[in-house]
């Protein structure tokens, strides 16, 4: 199946997880779509001074993959900043939070595949 950039479905959240600002979520596929348990397929974009607050995934892994822009990713208690080309694993109850301190668009392939 392939999903056209133009044909993505998008969701402005207001304060995604306690965040500041509005982040937006580009669905490349929606959960019913993909046949393994997942809860998330998108592109995040997260505009200067926004935020995704502090949140655990209990039961899941998330993958973040950076691909505009840089922030700052607050995980285990220790603030690191990401660019472009980084990877970020969160699960098994981590948490983590990500906001963008710089003067672009951070931009945030997210998937989150379920443990079930």
């Amino acid at each position: 199946m392939i999903r056209k950039a133009s044909d993505r479905m998008s969701e402005p959240r207001e304060n995604l997880r306690g965040g500041a600002g509005t982040v937006t979520l580009h669905h490349f596929f929606k959960p019913d779509e993909i046949t393994a348990p997942t809860r998330l397929c998108a592109e995040m974009t997260i505009p200067p001074g926004a935020s995704i607050g502090l949140h655990e995934h209990q039961e899941e892994d998330e993958l973040y993959f950076v691909t505009a822009g840089s922030g700052i990713l607050s995980e285990g208690g220790r603030e690191q900043r990401i660019h472009i080309g980084d990877a970020i694993l969160t699960g098994n109850g981590g948490a983590h939070a990500v906001r963008n301190d710089g003067p672009e668009d951070l931009r945030i392939i997210a998937v989150i595949l379920l443990y079930r």
